[in-house]
């Protein structure tokens, strides 16, 4: 079911679709593949939304930063100095977080109208991002198919084929905040990660994969959730084929459980310390599967490159309970 939700400057509509399955409620726009709401219930049976979103489409237009619920692309995350090289041909990108390329640019994904077709229990968005958007190279066809499964649980797969040699990462930047209201803090966080990528005043990869062992990075048991997050887990599992569960969200208080299960080796762990009003820091947290940070400059981190005649693919289930 879709319903008009606003309209662009430039005349283009945008539309909201809900799917609903297995006493789980999802909102999803056009504009930018965003997650708008997840409605799911406590251990009480009253349900509340559990992600962060604007009630408009101007709130997204006057707040993008947040990428809150984007389909976040060409590449998620930050490439340093906005520029990699690729079978030697260097390729400039637009700084968009100090001197670093941040999720894309400055009209990545999240900042397109999507192509919107209804599947079972889902919904199929679609787009040609053409050779150079962004500084990207290559033609880049993109399917992101959003579904209900029979639980409940949202899933994301992704799929995108190029025409030309290019780098691709794609995440959803939902927000959580299983309370339902208020902050995140409180929640319970597990993480099947021994290690995770240091980084530089800017938050840029220094190249290391430290041990998480003996510091505030270690959530490999389920703990209390601080501020300070913004960092890369390499998942023990490695990138996988088929998406395994790599990690847990729980929040005490209502009893909700948030399970993240994904074909991604990395998950950057932001806990929205730096979110702007209307939002308050820590009103949410975000688990975006990925590959690693600035890849395309570390040929040691599992690569994003993407050549013609292969196929990009990814998958992440969000999956919800309470108990």
């Amino acid at each position: 079911m879709s319903e008009h939700f606003g309209t662009l400057s430039d005349g283009t509509e945008v539309h909201r679709w809900t799917l609903e399955r297995a006493g789980t409620r999802v909102r999803v726009l056009s504009y930018g593949g965003i997650v708008q709401s997840v409605e799911v219930p406590d251990r009480d049976g009253r349900t509340a939304n559990v992600v962060l979103g604007f009630a408009d489409l101007d709130g997204y237009l006057d707040h993008p930063e947040p990428f809150l619920g984007a389909l976040i692309g060409r590449y998620a995350n930050r490439i340093a100095r906005a520029r990699f090289e690729l079978d030697g041909v260097a390729y400039p990108l637009e700084p968009t977080a100090g001197p670093n390329s941040l999720h894309g640019g400055s009209r990545g994904f999240d900042k397109r109208v999507w192509d919107v077709e209804p599947v079972e229990h889902g919904l199929r968005l679609s787009r040609v991002s053409p050779d150079g958007e962004e500084g990207f190279p290559g033609r880049l066809e993109v399917t992101a198919t959003y579904t209900l499964d029979a639980s409940g649980a949202l899933r994301f797969a992704y799929e995108a084929v190029t025409d030309a040699p290019t780098v691709v990462n794609l995440t959803n930047h939902s927000y959580f905040n299983l309370a339902g209201s208020g902050t995140a803090t409180g929640h319970e966080l597990r993480l099947a990660a021994s290690r995770y990528t240091p980084v530089d005043a800017d938050l840029i990869p220094t190249g290391d994969l430290a041990p998480v062992a003996d510091s505030r990075f270690d959530f490999r048991t389920s703990r209390k959730l601080d501020a300070g997050y913004d960092h890369n887990y390499v998942l023990d599992k490695g990138l996988t084929a088929a998406a395994e569960e790599v990690a847990e969200l729980h929040d005490p208080a209502s009893g909700r459980v948030l399970t993240v299960a994904t074909t991604e080796p990395g998950l950057q762990l932001y806990t929205g310390d730096h979110l702007p009003a209307p939002l308050a820091p820590g009103e949410g947290v975000a688990l975006e599967t990925q590959h690693f940070p600035d890849s395309p400059n570390r040929p040691v981190f599992p690569s994003t490159v993407l050549r013609p005649g292969e196929v990009y693919r990814s998958e992440t289930v969000y999956g919800f309970s309470a108990r």
